[in-house]
């Protein structure tokens, strides 16, 4: 199993071992200890499994969890496409505000972590698209939030509105800066980063960075 580093401080592309034969393949894409090395040593322990099957141009999230212990997630796609992406919305974070995306499809399983607290969105980019969350906490509506993905603060790699395919909530969800001010967000927790991992790479307070570049880490999005 191997890791790569996100934008987001915690958050990590996860590439599990892909075995194909003439059958297709097979992917071990969970086992627990695996998970808790890649993590730094945390575990990570799934109490929860969710599908989000979805049309081609659905935008979901970003979403978050309020609460403490906050929710830890990893995303998977079972079938189609989807551009994922995972935002820091975590008060006193160091990465604050930045964002990364991993293009996500079924013929090359891997995951992204989200750490707890940190935002997820993605974008689907054909019909049905099915992603597959392993999630830390029992479900908690009540501790549910939202930053819009639209945000131009943020500036996501995400089809505008009104052309983008999204629920009513998260149309009307705040930007960052009116959650923040609101104090809806979620407060940082510094968890240890894997082992002989690069440090998030640095970068303004809030979006992607000036130039060609779509991802703040400076490899493109695509």
């Amino acid at each position: 199993m191997e890791a790569r580093e996100l934008a987001v401080a915690g958050a990590l592309e996860i590439t599990p071992p892909s075995f194909p034969d003439p059958r297709g393949l097979f992917s071990p894409v969970y086992q627990e200890a695996d998970w808790a090395a890649v993590t730094g040593g945390e575990p990570f322990r799934p109490v929860r499994c969710a599908l989000s099957v979805n049309h081609a141009g659905v935008v979901r999230g970003v979403h978050y969890s309020r609460s403490a212990p906050a929710t830890a997630k990893a995303v998977l796609c079972a079938a189609g496409e989807a551009l994922d992406l995972v935002v820091d919305v975590r008060r006193g974070s160091p990465t604050f505000g930045r964002w990364d995306a991993v293009p996500l499809s079924a013929d090359r399983p891997r995951a992204v972590y989200c750490p707890p607290g940190a935002g997820h969105a993605f974008v689907a980019r054909a019909e049905g698209t099915v992603l597959l969350y392993l999630l830390s906490t029992p479900y908690r509506p009540a501790e549910d939030g939202a930053v819009s993905a639209f945000d131009p603060a943020l500036g996501l790699p995400v089809p505008p509105l009104p052309g983008a395919v999204v629920s009513a909530a998260d149309r009307d969800a705040p930007p960052l800066a009116e959650a923040l001010g609101r104090g809806l967000l979620p407060v940082y927790r510094p968890g240890a980063r894997p082992p002989g991992a690069a440090a998030p790479v640095p970068g303004p307070p809030m979006g992607p960075p000036t130039g060609p570049s779509t991802r703040p880490n400076g490899r493109s999005a695509t």
